[in-house]
């Protein structure tokens, strides 16, 4: 598989959620995106407001994140903080899934917690995705809460928030893929910072990538 810069990029969520993140760097990370036409930025919902009106006329979307990086908030906090997001000028949403309700095979709970953003997300006419963390999961893990979100009514699963060690593997994409079927969108995240990275990813199955290295993958591209 090849992908020339202008199909790449329209792969990628130009990423920067580190904490220490200016204003600044939020206003450049949106005129990137603009020049290069990737799907959307995403950034923590501080800065909704301010990539919203940067983004102003642009075709990208503005993604926030919910529930990040540890998915343990209480789901009325996910919700609270979906709507605020959605309110601020966000038509996507990245949410971390209750790890521990997973891990306790308490699948109602982490499905209902899901549900419940989908719902506000879909409301608002917005796209979910489903953060599972995939360094925190066995395979089998994985897979039951690939099945949870897509049951929830999510639009995505996603890898990785990128802060628990770990990251996207072409593997753990595959997985997903195979998991959800054609249909649900699978977010790549998590240490891809190159042209081969991204493109290992796409051909395991993704149709989105997470990267602050967005930049760089597109410029490594060819013409």
């Amino acid at each position: 598989m090849v992908l020339k810069k202008d199909e790449i990029a329209r792969f990628i969520d130009h990423t920067l959620l580190k904490p220490e993140a200016t204003p600044a760097q939020i206003e450049r990370l949106c005129d990137e995106a603009r020049r290069y036409g990737f799907a959307a930025v995403c950034v923590n919902p501080v800065y909704v407001r301010l990539a919203a009106e940067r983004l102003q006329g642009a075709e990208v979307a503005v993604c926030s994140v919910v529930g990040f990086p540890l998915g343990a908030t209480t789901t009325a906090a996910k919700v609270y903080e979906a709507r605020q997001a959605l309110a601020d000028g966000a038509s996507e949403l990245d949410m971390v899934i209750h790890v521990g309700a997973l891990k306790a095979g308490d699948y109602e709970r982490a499905q209902e917690d899901i549900a419940a953003v989908a719902d506000v997300c879909h409301k608002g006419g917005a796209l979910l995705k489903v953060i599972i963390e995939t360094a925190l999961l066995d395979d089998a893990e994985k897979v039951t809460a690939c099945r949870l979100a897509q049951a929830a009514g999510a639009d995505f699963v996603k890898t990785s928030t990128g802060f628990a060690g770990g990251g996207a593997t072409a593997e753990d994409v595959r997985l997903m893929r195979q998991t959800v079927g054609p249909r649900m969108g699978v977010k790549a995240a998590g240490g891809i910072r190159s042209y081969a990275d991204a493109l290992a990813m796409i051909e395991a199955g993704a149709n989105r990538i997470g990267a602050s290295a967005g930049v760089r993958i597109v410029e490594q591209a060819p013409d």
